[in-house]
């Protein structure tokens, strides 16, 4: 037993259901790949128990599929579920960054900016983890200036199908360099205190997943769910 009262096992699954996590979502472990409660628990040092709970949490998510008779795979992305969760997450972060372009300070801004000259740096040194951090940032810091994190929190949930798809764009040849373009446009309109910009041009940046969802299925096709 830990301090308060929980045992460990379920501290031990939070971790192991975290880290999991983060691998399914960078595509550390790709789609249809084989997932073994054994080896894992192995890494951990660790009974299959906590491992198992992990996974089940994961399966709920859709991060994982679970086949009786044939064992744990990476979910494919489901491609129909991608659009609905794109235009929720629009609609949401263009609210944000309205109110954002009300309320920002100066030193709020100045972090903004820094958030936007990192990405500047990663994309120069082709650091796609480091990039994808900082657009993570740049987020997360624009529904915070609004005063509304858990908004983030919202759409942290909404998105995670779609953060597996964004990790197979970002490869893509000069993509980085152009999310940087979109992102300044939205830190402008916020230096600027201009709302209604702001807004516009959060909706131009996020809209342009939809229109990749198409070119970039088909470039992995192996990693969709077409039936989905």
């Amino acid at each position: 037993m830990r301090r308060g009262g929980r045992p460990r096992r379920t501290t031990a699954s939070s971790r192991i259901y975290s880290e999991l996590r983060e691998e399914l979502v960078s595509l550390q472990r790709r789609p249809g790949e084989p997932i073994s409660e054994a080896e894992i628990a192995l890494s951990y040092g660790l009974s299959r128990t906590p491992v198992r709970e992990a996974i089940l949490k994961l399966a709920d998510e859709g991060l994982v599929d679970i086949f009786p008779q044939s064992g744990i795979f990476v979910s494919r992305i489901p491609l129909a579920a991608l659009p609905e969760a794109i235009i929720v997450r629009k609609a949401l972060e263009e609210t944000t960054a309205g109110m954002a372009a009300q309320r920002a300070t100066p030193s709020q801004i100045m972090n903004l900016q820094a958030i936007v000259q990192r990405q500047r740096e990663a994309d120069a040194a082709r650091d796609r983890e480091g990039f994808h951090q900082a657009d993570e940032a740049f987020h997360s810091s624009i529904a915070e200036i609004a005063g509304y994190p858990g908004i983030w929190r919202l759409i942290l949930q909404v998105k995670v199908h779609v953060d597996r798809y964004r990790r197979l764009t970002l490869p893509v040849a000069g993509r980085m360099t152009q999310v940087i373009a979109e992102h300044e446009p939205i830190l402008a309109a916020i230096e600027a205190h201009d709302p209604a910009a702001a807004r516009v041009a959060m909706e131009k940046h996020l809209v342009r997943l939809l229109h990749d969802i198409s070119a970039t299925r088909h470039t992995n096709p192996e990693f969709f769910d077409q039936q989905a």
